[in-house]
């Protein structure tokens, strides 16, 4: 017996600021939308601690605390939130064809891609256990509690040396840990670096353990990949910056990208080469990642998606 297939007007997929957002505005507008919210409900913002710069919460708010009220936010008006993965894509022809959990099919009229973007992290063990603690891919987003304190940044491209330039602002002193001894960011960055007392470049090192006492971190075990010295620096703030992964295997098929992977859309909108098919937050943004303009375009995809579906009725 055939499964039944099930027709959706907008489908969201992702979660996230983009995706709860777009859920918002899909559902205020009667697009009765579906939300598959991958493997991490939420997103990136789960594994973070303190969020300090979202307007409306004065005082702060804990990351998955924020999530969970954009969720019941979407929900009061009327989405569908499913827990699941989407597995497959058709996006050849419309209504897209799409598979969740290798199992259920649905036939979409309109997509909104909020997968997001994945940091890379180092992989050790300590790293993991201190995220949110001391641990972070996020200058801007965490710098501000480590002002006036010790900070490391791992990477030696372009996005490490921006965010040890924005570190030196808030901390005492940064050091930058480079695994080779040059950097690939471009000469301007370089300069940037170079010239501001407060950062101390490590050359020819590697993270071997991030310390602390259980609760926060207290510094890094280094090791000079040259000479095999160790050595230890206290640091309290221990950010990496050796990129982001965007989560859009599921779509290269399909959806015109940029060379690291990021889907591209036309300037000004969240469209894609697709009509119908529409991308907000880090998944389309390698360049401000931020929870608030994430929110934006989910917002944006969603007004798009409407107009689109207005035009054809």
């Amino acid at each position: 017996m055939n499964q039944e297939v099930e027709k959706i007007k907008c489908l969201i997929i992702g979660s996230g600021p983009a995706g709860y957002t777009a859920a918002i505005y899909a559902a205020r507008a009667d697009l009765k939308p579906v939300v598959y919210q991958g493997l991490q409900p939420g997103g990136q913002l789960t594994t973070t601690t303190e969020v300090d710069n979202f307007p409306g919460y004065p005082d702060g708010v804990q990351g998955p605390e924020m999530m969970m009220d954009m969720q019941r936010q979407a929900e009061r008006f009327g989405t569908d939130m499913r827990w699941g993965i989407v597995t497959e894509v058709d996006l050849s022809q419309r209504p897209f064809r799409v598979v969740a959990d290798e199992t259920k099919t649905m036939l979409a009229e309109t997509i909104i891609i909020a997968t997001g973007a994945t940091a890379q992290y180092i992989g050790l063990e300590s790293e993991t256990k201190y995220m949110g603690h001391g641990v972070s891919a996020c200058a801007t987003c965490d710098g501000f509690f480590f002002r006036g304190k010790n900070m490391a940044v791992v990477g030696g491209g372009d996005t490490a040396c921006e965010e040890a330039s924005y570190l030196s602002k808030l901390g005492r002193k940064v050091y930058m840990i480079v695994r080779r001894d040059e950097f690939r960011a471009s000469k301007a960055m370089q300069k940037r670096v170079m010239d501001t007392p407060n950062i101390e470049i490590l050359w020819n090192h590697i993270t071997r353990e991030v310390l602390g006492d259980g609760k926060i971190v207290t510094g890094a075990l280094l090791e000079n990949v040259k000479t095999g010295e160790k050595r230890t620096i206290d640091v309290e703030g221990f950010f990496v910056a050796i990129g982001h992964k965007p989560n859009t295997e599921l779509f290269a098929k399909y959806v015109h990208m940029h060379d690291n992977g990021y889907i591209k859309t036309k300037p000004g909108t969240t469209q894609t080469n697709i009509p119908g098919v529409f991308a907000a937050g880090d998944v389309q943004d390698h360049v401000f990642r931020q929870a608030v303009t994430a929110a934006g375009t989910g917002c944006m995809a969603a007004m798009e998606a409407e107009r689109f579906l207005a035009l054809e009725s």
